[in-house]
């Protein structure tokens, strides 16, 4: 049913008697002009319905404006659409990003029912290819244990890659796979991971689930955040991001509007396994370091203090009577090591420590509970705070000795010699 207005009705009629009276006067016309000529030249039916055909109206409801309720649908040239500006950043960012990202699966050994050693599928996580020889960067967690690791291309092609070296305490892994002769390989370059600011918009590319070289955005959430890994290390200096970072994310880029790497997404803070919107990367300037080591060495060079260490706790704070209760015992040192030159002393009365597997520590020791004026209160404090220092580097080290702090100058090494 169509609906049509009082007004539009009187139009109609209007119209339609207006143009009756000037179709009778001009039908009147021609018959009287005729008859006074020519009487045997009457038009027929069939030339006055000719005649009167440009004057014809159409009196049915068709021709009366209607009230559609009915949603027009326009056809849009896709030549014309245009795009907004954070639209063409992240087209651009995934257009010259995306055939860099790869995806790592993995093969490990099980055993079946008849405790077999049978191969099994993996874990699986993505990976950037930093250089055009084949070199990727990934996370240790997403190769861990595998006996086999695949890499594959956004052209499908796939290829086995070995290891070139890996940092649990970062948790970063450099592979490498050798692409035929001539092939072209796309890469992704480090970005400057100092200069981000909190609301900065990056983007994540990835494989979730095993859907390849997808793309989320969101911005940096935090910055510095110290996160302590599956390793039980603390990765100091981490980037938190909203962008949305699920399984399989894991060891692909975090990336500047740019197409800039300023990250390596390693993490979520979930219940559940699935993104929650807090999600961790390593810091491009880590990674820098840790890679250029890897690629250099096979591991990382990191000084240390050449002591044996121990985190002190209630049990042991209660049982030596001491006046604090957190900070790293200085168990033993090496005869003439870096700690012993220092000045730092270790301890003299042995106790057996543990109760699952119980082993020996000396008491007495000086007690570690600052870096370079950072608190250390556990020995994931001590190693994240050297883990960016390098061998040759001086310390300062606050230890607390006889109820009072002193601080310590350390040049470290790294050598780890065996108490």
């Amino acid at each position: 049913m169509r609906l049509y207005s009082t007004k539009q009705l009187i139009k109609t009629a209007s119209i339609t008697a207006v143009s009756a009276a000037v179709l009778t006067a001009a039908i009147s016309t021609a018959i009287f002009h005729n008859k006074k000529t020519n009487t045997a030249d009457t038009p027929s039916q069939a030339e006055i319905t000719a005649i009167t055909s440009d004057f014809k109206l159409e009196t049915n409801e068709n021709a009366l404006p209607v009230i559609d309720d009915t949603l027009t649908t326009l056809e849009v040239n896709s030549s014309q659409t245009k795009y907004t500006q954070d639209e063409l950043q992240n087209i651009n960012v995934y257009e010259k990003c995306n055939e860099a990202v790869v995806n790592i699966t993995t093969q490990v050994m099980g055993v079946n029912w008849f405790l077999e050693p049978v191969v099994e599928n993996g874990g699986s996580g993505s990976g950037s290819i930093i250089d055009a020889r084949g070199y990727v960067v990934t996370n240790v967690h997403v190769i861990s244990d595998a006996t086999k690791i695949y890499i594959s291309l956004s052209d499908g092609t796939q290829y086995e890659g070995t290891v070139v070296g890996q940092d649990e305490e970062s948790d970063i892994a450099v592979l490498k796979f050798t692409p035929p002769s001539g092939t072209v390989l796309k890469t992704i370059g480090f970005g400057d991971s100092k200069t981000l600011k909190v609301g900065q918009k990056v983007i994540a590319i990835g494989n979730p689930f095993g859907l390849e070289r997808t793309m989320t955005t969101g911005i940096v959430s935090s910055l510095g955040r110290p996160i302590q890994n599956s390793a039980n290390t603390i990765i100091r200096d981490m980037v938190q991001t909203d962008t949305a970072i699920n399984p399989g994310n894991s060891g692909g880029p975090l990336l500047d509007t740019n197409g800039k790497m300023i990250g390596i997404n390693t993490m979520i803070y979930s219940s559940s396994g699935n993104n929650a919107g807090v999600g961790f990367a390593v810091p491009a300037s880590t990674a820098q370091r840790v890679v250029k080591d890897l690629l250099q060495f096979g591991a990382v060079q990191r000084g240390i203090l050449q002591a044996e260490l121990v985190q002190i706790n209630n049990a042991i704070a209660n049982y030596a009577n001491l006046d604090i209760n957190t900070g790293v015992l200085v168990s033993q040192i090496i005869s003439n090591g870096n700690a012993d030159k220092a000045g730092i002393k270790g301890g003299t009365q042995a106790v057996r420590y543990g109760a699952r597997n119980p082993r020996t520590i000396y008491l007495g020791g000086d007690i570690i509970t600052a870096i370079d004026g950072v608190k250390v209160a556990t020995l994931a404090d001590y190693f994240s705070l050297l883990e960016s220092k390098r061998p040759g580097e001086n310390v300062t080290i606050t230890v607390h000795r006889n109820k009072k702090d002193i601080k310590i100058t350390v040049t470290l090494v790294a050598d780890r010699k065996e108490i």
